[in-house]
């Protein structure tokens, strides 16, 4: 078996993530003809570094730099997982790809679809594989979802909604950090959440050709410090603590139209109090419907018939031969996690770089959802539909 040598830049959660996603590959496909191992991490943070380093360091010490361009110099590493902040996504992943080495990196690759596309380009231009974090079509429940659309099961699918909302960002005492800024954050709430979405609706449905959307600001200002967490929250009544401008979104909906007519509603909201990653897909069709539920992975509610008017729906549980669910689990109603649909993430990176046939989320597809993310802005500030 082969070894590829991987480096990660980032030591984050989603570092963690890709790292765990790695290390794993071998106990769910013992028999893959490349086997990863995280030899190296890049973060700025050398406390950070250090915690990754002795995390995933146990069979193969793990090299720790403090400027990524080490990594890059690195000449064992052959694959870099990029998990950093957004706006270091297009200046990493063109020069990984430039360094001949293979990519992983996560979504939404870069600010607008002009970084996405920029990377894509270097990606090409060097013949390096790359595979992008749009993991949610990883779900078996997404898997079997699919298919039955496709399958014709729900009939001539006639509207569709996706929404994200969650509350990360919902307390005011939440620090401004570089999310809540366009220069590092990019468009907030529509990179971070609505990138997913429309991933999924193109995932199920195909192209989008056409949106309308409006954006909001739920809080305009945030207090400033050091702590900049994911979910850190500051005491907002704090003497002589300094807020600072929110300048880049909270909340988007948006109407898309796909390219086989179907219309669907895109909702995401990182400020929304009361819901904790309430993410979700439904489709409805001339037959019937298919919804899923993110905090439900392991099912789908599927209707389908001729009865029309009292249709029932149904709960159908994943079970092997949705998606990849036989590679963790040998029967229906046992749910598979987050983690494990990096894992399938992983495993589609390194069979590609293998050479082997596989369906994994590319360059092209970032390119495909920024490019919808950047009309969904154009509309807002137009007021009416923007084609694609």
């Amino acid at each position: 078996m082969e070894t590829l040598a991987v480096g990660i830049v980032g030591a984050g959660w989603m570092g963690h993530v890709h790292a765990r996603a790695y290390q794993r590959l071998a106990q769910h496909w013992p028999d893959l003809a490349v086997r990863p191992e995280v030899v190296a991490v890049a973060d700025s943070s050398a406390a950070a570094a250090e915690t990754f380093a002795r995390a995933h360091g146990a069979t193969t010490p793990v090299r720790s730099f403090p400027d990524w361009r080490d990594l890059l110099a690195d000449p064992d590493v052959a694959a870099v997982s990029v998990t950093a902040p957004n706006f270091l996504h297009r200046e990493l992943g063109v020069a990984v790809a430039e360094a001949g080495k293979h990519l992983w990196i996560e979504k939404p690759v870069g600010l607008t679809a002009a970084d996405a596309g920029a990377v894509r380009d270097a990606v090409h231009a060097n013949g390096v594989v790359a595979c992008v974090g749009f993991n949610y079509r990883h779900v078996p429940a997404v898997a079997r979802a699919r298919a039955i659309v496709a399958s014709g099961q729900i009939g001539v699918p006639t509207h569709a909604r996706v929404q994200l909302l969650t509350d990360y960002a919902a307390h005011p005492g939440s620090p401004l950090s570089w999310r809540y800024a366009v220069e590092t954050g990019g468009h907030g709430a529509l990179g971070d959440l609505a990138s997913h979405g429309v991933d999924l609706l193109r995932f199920v449905l195909g192209d989008v050709v056409g949106v309308v959307a409006r954006t909001a600001v739920h809080i305009p200002q945030r207090p400033i410090a050091d702590t900049a967490g994911h979910y850190a929250v500051l005491d907002v009544t704090e003497p002589g603590l300094a807020f600072g401008e929110v300048e880049n979104e909270d909340y988007v909906v948006a109407i898309l139209r796909m390219a086989n007519g179907t219309l669907g509603v895109c909702e995401a909201d990182r400020a929304a109090v009361g819901e904790q990653n309430s993410y979700g897909l439904e489709v409805h069709g001339t037959r019937g419907l298919v919804r899923w539920d993110f905090r439900r992975p392991g099912e789908l509610q599927v209707s389908a018939g001729d009865h029309y008017s009292g249709q029932p729906t149904s709960t159908v549980f994943s079970e092997p031969g949705d998606g990849e669910y036989a590679a963790f689990q040998p029967g229906a109603g046992i749910a598979m996690g987050y983690d494990d649909t990096k894992v399938v993430e992983a495993r589609n990176f390194v069979r590609a770089i293998s050479g082997e046939p596989v369906e994994l989320a590319t360059l092209d597809d970032a390119v495909a959802s920024a490019a919808v993310l950047d009309a969904m802005v154009a509309s807002h500030d137009t007021g009416g539909w923007v084609d694609l």
